[in-house]
């Protein structure tokens, strides 16, 4: 009896740390194409609590439509803020390309995970059609 006490005891305990471990676990931050065409590129991006996007950068300007709430950090390699956007669901913006050679992560420094749809020009004039 002692010893199925202890194997019991120890199945709990085993089973009681793997379930706090995978709580730990940070999900990752995501891209997911919608749609794209010669003119337009649109994405979902959904940036998790200290999970940042890799860094990257954007070459056209871009619209960035807030889906929650939330704060948006734009930070450089080494970690430094360059921007910060106080996001709200249902609001859009306008961002420009990039600097040229800057690259930047994105960085969610809250405590939800924040999600946006992106439209990005493909090129830096759009050819309007009559």
């Amino acid at each position: 009896m002692p010893l199925t006490r202890s194997l019991i005891t120890c199945g709990v305990l085993s089973f009681a740390a793997g379930a706090g471990f995978a709580q730990q676990q940070v999900q990752a931050s995501r891209r997911e194409e919608q749609f794209t065409n010669d003119q337009l590129k649109v994405w979902k991006t959904t940036v998790m609590p200290g999970a940042p996007l890799a860094l990257h950068r954007h070459e056209h300007g871009r619209a960035l439509v807030a889906l929650t709430d939330g704060q948006l950090q734009v930070t450089d390699k080494d970690g430094k803020v360059l921007d910060t956007y106080n996001l709200r669901a249902g609001k859009a913006m306008w961002l420009g390309k990039d600097p040229p050679g800057q690259l930047h992560a994105d960085v969610n420094p809250g405590k939800t995970p924040i999600e946006v749809i992106v439209v990005q020009l493909q090129q830096d004039t759009v050819a309007v059609k009559k």
